[in-house]
Order: structure tokens, then sequence, then C-alpha cells
């Protein structure tokens, strides 16, 4: 039985590496804030630019975890050099009865080529 080649290759769309922290949530002895870090999704069209997806399932630890569920980018934010980076903005799930907001923006893309 002959099995025709398969193709592994597939083009992959840039993604963009993360790190941020959130801002602090509650009060007190319990005021606290969460940091993460991760890769993107690959781009997705967006009118004229691109925003990308992030999905995130846990952020650092301190006693419960946060994850950033279908968050997208905003578009691409030229720095030169044909590169970009992306801001991005939001709120992080429901755990422990609170959230936290974040802001942060992503790395540049394939930063060595």
């Amino acid at each position: 039985m002959n099995k025709k080649p398969t193709s592994s290759k597939q083009t992959q769309r840039h993604v963009h590496e993360f790190e941020g922290s959130t801002k602090l949530a509650e009060e007190g002895a319990d005021r606290h804030n969460h940091r993460f870090a991760g890769v993107t999704g690959q781009a997705i069209r967006s009118g004229k630019s691109h925003v990308h997806e992030i999905d995130l399932t846990k952020t650092d630890f301190l006693n419960h975890f946060h994850n950033l569920k279908k968050i997208r980018t905003g578009p691409a934010i030229p720095v030169g050099n044909g590169k970009h980076v992306h801001f991005v903005t939001g709120q992080t799930t429901l755990n422990d009865g609170h959230v936290h907001q974040f802001n942060f923006a992503t790395l540049i893309q394939s930063p060595l080529i």
C-alpha cells in the first residue's frame, strides 16, 4: 500500500513574546498582583493591520491563579526598521473573588531577523 507523502510544511504567521504584571487587586494584607509571560497566537488580519489572540492559562501563583482568556491585542504599532509591537489591555478571569486589570506592550516580532 503506497501512501502519498504528506507535507508538514505550513506557513506560520508571526507571533510575539510578551511579559507583564497585573495591576493590584484586593485591599489590606490581601493586596497583590500577578506576573505572566507567554507567546501570542499567530497574526489575524484586521482592517489594514492585524491583531493577535492571547490565551494564557495561568499567571504566577499566589494561593490562586488567574487566566488571560481570549484577549486580543490592538493593531500593529510600527517601531522602525519594519518591526512592530502591539498594545494589550484587559482583565484577568475571576478567581478568589476578584479580577486584575492589565496593560502592556508585546515584544518586537522576530527580534533577531
